[in-house]
């Protein structure tokens, strides 16, 4: 079964894994986890691991799953971490300088691609009661992205 074409793009969201700072996973180990839940393949369009790599997950044309009610009109950039390592219910912002620099670069590309739509962080969306990303996307969109 293939994936819906999005027609629009609104927002560009930016998540996170919920993981810790030693999980070192990517877009294939989100996949896995994604499809065992029932779904047809990663939610995410872009992973950003550990060490700065930008992964590509779902084709960035396709709607996503990773914002209920905002996933026709979307696209998805995830960060692995987000989360204590003593406490995987604690968000904690534990990104690495390479994760940022590699999602200051994501962004700017997302948003010269996509001129009106607005960069928020999950927990920005209506309704949305996780913390996720686990930092305040707006600000950090207002200091790095220019």
């Amino acid at each position: 079964m293939a994936t819906k074409q999005r027609n629009r793009t609104d927002f560009i969201v930016v998540h996170c894994s919920a993981t810790n700072e030693n999980q070192d996973i990517g877009a294939y180990d989100i996949d896995r986890w994604h499809r065992g839940r029932g779904w047809l393949k990663i939610g995410y369009h872009y992973v950003i691991k550990r060490d700065g790599t930008l992964e590509v997950g779902r084709n960035e044309n396709a709607v996503g799953a990773h914002a209920h009610g905002y996933n026709s009109n979307s696209v998805s950039v995830c960060m692995v971490g987000g989360v204590s390592a003593d406490d995987h219910n604690k968000a904690v912002n534990n990104f690495t300088d390479a994760q940022f620099k590699t999602l200051q670069a994501t962004l700017t590309v997302l948003k010269a691609r996509y001129e009106t739509a607005e960069i928020l962080g999950h927990r920005d969306l209506p309704n949305v009661a996780k913390a996720c990303p686990c930092f305040d996307t707006r600000e950090w969109v207002k200091e790095n992205l220019k």
